[in-house]
């Protein structure tokens, strides 16, 4: 009778064993089978890279499978500069897709005869700003502080973000064209010096006072002057 009883048990732990090597071992059986070629790539996430490049950087064999281990896949995408995340999933038979993440431009600056998207950190991105089009702030020195500074802004307030035509230093401090006028930030500038500043211009507007500049480079307090400093 104890026999018996232990049969039931003896089949659930067969048929796990029997799942789990199907699990991992089925994979490994299939990736030799032409019906699951790879015949088709899928990039989702691109809004700045060539889909070209991508394709490229995964250097698939013309006998790649979608059951091969993606993790080499995922490398090669993840190597090119810009990317910051991928991850390389399939659907059955045969389409291989790609999901990344692309940095985040925050700037333009001027690089030789033409146009360059910069990262937060002051990096040419490897972005062609003519097949993007974006509506990005031009960066007159096109160094770390300035991008930095514009990446705190685009955080703290995006609709001010979008209307910064142009950013460059002045001396360790940085200053940005809003609509024909000028704040200026200092290098560490938070998320309160911002509101603070935005506060300040919506206060102005409110009451229709002219002014030039907002410098909101010293904790507390917004200066306004009338004219350029």
């Amino acid at each position: 009778m104890a026999g018996r009883r232990l049969k039931p048990g003896r089949k659930i732990l067969g048929a796990l064993v029997l799942g789990t090597a199907l699990w991992f071992g089925l994979p490994r059986l299939l990736r030799d089978v032409d019906f699951f070629r790879v015949r088709r790539v899928e990039i989702a996430g691109l809004q700045y890279l060539d889909p070209a490049k991508v394709v490229s950087a995964l250097k698939l064999s013309p006998k790649a499978s979608v059951f091969d281990d993606p993790s080499p896949l995922a490398r090669r995408v993840l190597a090119i500069r810009g990317v910051t995340s991928v991850d390389v999933g399939r659907r059955i038979p045969g389409t291989l897709e790609v999901a990344l993440e692309e940095t985040v431009p925050v700037a333009l600056a001027s690089r030789g005869n033409e146009l360059a998207m910069l990262d937060a950190r002051g990096r040419v991105l490897p972005f062609d700003p003519l097949r993007s089009a974006p509506d990005l702030p031009l960066a007159a020195n096109g160094d770390a502080i300035v991008t930095r500074v514009l990446a705190r802004v685009r955080d703290a307030d995006p609709d001010l973000f979008a209307r910064v035509g142009a950013a460059w230093r002045v001396g360790p401090d940085v200053v940005l064209e809003v609509g024909g006028r000028r704040f200026w930030f200092g290098a560490q500038v938070s998320a309160e010096d911002i509101r603070a500043v935005t506060a300040v211009e919506q206060a102005l507007a409110r009451t229709g006072q002219a002014y030039q500049e907002l410098d909101g480079r010293f904790a507390g307090q917004v200066i306004v002057r009338r004219t350029r400093a």
